[in-house]
């Protein structure tokens, strides 16, 4: 006879975790940690120009009007800045999962769900991509980028199709709010398309697609100067690129050579003011008192930038080259989290005083970084971790390349292994030749090697752990 249930000495039954449903959320938590924390997702410098492109419903040069779009639509309007970071946590969660599950990365002993929190979590802790997701910037969307193409060219039999379409979706918005990842997906897809040569000849048995990918990167290419034209009544693509060009050849020293050359000469404006040159990129581009602002600044000056650029291309290109790929070196290992985070937004602040509703405008200067608190003695202890984490995780992408690709691994893993390594080296090249090195342009990637390598270092134990090779997954989700 069983007792009653209100019986005294009846036993009494704890209610059983949803320990996957728990490990997503706690994910979550943990790619959100620092707006959590903040009080207010995190913002930077170039935030206010973001919100003031649909202000102002005009271009900016390096401020994407399509992800001020996505600021205003996810934000309801300006209502609430927590919508962003929302959204920015879903995507990264989701294209994890999707990652790790086209992988059938521990999902025989653990759910997907709960593979995706510990994952996300375990990034949280050794990288700094949660700063990045809590951040009012697309920075984020670069390492999406990354996730959607190669989901969309090696992964394709494991997505369905609303998966294929949403993944797309989140690789358009990553492309149309960036130059440098416009830059950076047509380069992979240059590399799928080797791959499908590659993995004819080797045997891998990947079947990459080209199509998707390489469609996705055409419409974006389309659709800007397009949807410029028809919203703003502006043909082209987001402005700026001669002027950061121009940046990193004055960091080098040849736009001195250069104007010390050349000069005098009436068709070049910079001549009167080359004895004031300053001697960094960022001093040339953002600094009151530059000759850039005096010849025109954004806009006015390009032309008169890009005749230079191209002049010192002609009779210096192999000190531009050399240049150039030292730059890209020390893009490749400048990877310090918290860039440009503890500084003073002057733009920001501006924009969320003068245009944010109050309540909006109340929250963003209570927070922790508006009062100080975001300071460089907390990132020099976040990068004691996430530095040797980031140089590691790269040589681990090496070496999960060399033993995926080799007979009897995992050549899934080592493929995406050599991907995100080749996704890497075409970051760095474009940010720090392009451009100038900064800890943000390659901080905000370097997550995908610890991803990809942790990823492989999972598939290995697992495979150890049952003496048997397992092939390399490619069903679609039943």
């Amino acid at each position: 006879m069983t007792a009653p249930e209100d019986a005294p000495d009846a036993p009494r039954r704890l209610p059983r975790l949803d320990w996957p449903r728990l490990a997503l959320w706690l994910g979550a938590f943990a790619l959100l940690g620092p707006a959590l924390w903040n009080g207010f997702p995190v913002v930077f410098f170039d935030t206010g120009g973001y919100i003031k492109r649909v202000l102002d419903w005009d271009l900016e040069p390096g401020r994407s009007f399509f992800y001020g779009l996505f600021l205003f639509a996810t934000s309801a309007g300006w209502f609430s800045f927590w919508g962003p970071v929302l959204a920015q946590a879903a995507a990264t969660l989701w294209l994890i999962h999707l990652t790790l599950r086209s992988h059938a990365i521990g999902c025989r002993d653990w759910p997907a769900a709960q593979v995706t929190g510990v994952a996300a979590i375990g990034l949280s802790a050794l990288t700094g991509i949660s700063w990045y997701v809590a951040q009012l910037m697309p920075d984020i969307l670069l390492g999406l980028l990354v996730l959607a193409l190669w989901l969309l060219a090696f992964r394709w039999e494991t997505l369905n199709p609303g998966e294929r379409l949403g993944v797309a979706a989140i690789g358009l918005l990553a492309l149309l709010s960036h130059m440098s990842g416009m830059g950076l997906a047509v380069g992979l897809v240059a590399v799928i398309a080797v791959a499908r040569v590659l993995d004819r000849r080797c045997g891998w048995a990947l079947s990459p697609r080209l199509g998707p990918a390489a469609g996705l990167v055409a419409m974006a290419l389309l659709l800007m100067p397009t949807l410029h034209m028809a919203l703003i009544g502006k043909q082209g693509y987001t402005p700026g690129g001669p002027a950061f060009v121009f940046g990193r050849l004055v960091q080098d020293g040849l736009a001195q050579r250069y104007l010390e050359r050349h000069c005098p000469d009436a068709t070049i404006r910079l001549c009167d003011h080359r004895d004031r040159m300053p001697s960094t990129a960022n001093d040339f581009l953002w600094h009151a008192d530059s000759p850039f602002r005096v010849i025109g600044w954004w806009g006015g000056a390009d032309a008169e930038l890009s005749r230079l650029v191209a002049g010192i291309i002609r009779e210096e290109p192999l000190a531009f080259l050399a240049t150039g790929l030292r730059a890209a070196a020390r893009q490749l290992v400048t990877v310090r989290t918290g860039d440009g985070l503890d500084e003073w937004h002057e733009v920001t602040r501006w924009v969320f005083a003068a245009f944010m509703p109050r309540q909006q405008e109340l929250s963003f200067t209570t927070a922790r970084q508006q009062r100080g608190e975001v300071t460089r003695g907390l990132f020099d202890t976040l990068n004691a971790v996430h530095v040797p984490v980031a140089h590691l995780s790269g040589l681990g992408l090496l070496l999960a390349a060399a033993w995926g690709l080799r007979r009897g691994g995992r050549a899934d893993l080592g493929a995406l292994a050599l991907f995100t390594a080749l996704a890497l080296l075409g970051n760095a090249f474009i940010n720090g030749a392009l451009s100038n090195p900064h800890d943000r342009y390659q901080g905000r990637v370097v997550w995908l090697a610890t991803l990809a390598t942790g990823m492989a270092m999972a598939a290995w134990l697992d495979m150890r752990r049952r003496g048997q090779v397992r092939p390399a997954p490619n069903s679609p989700p039943a």
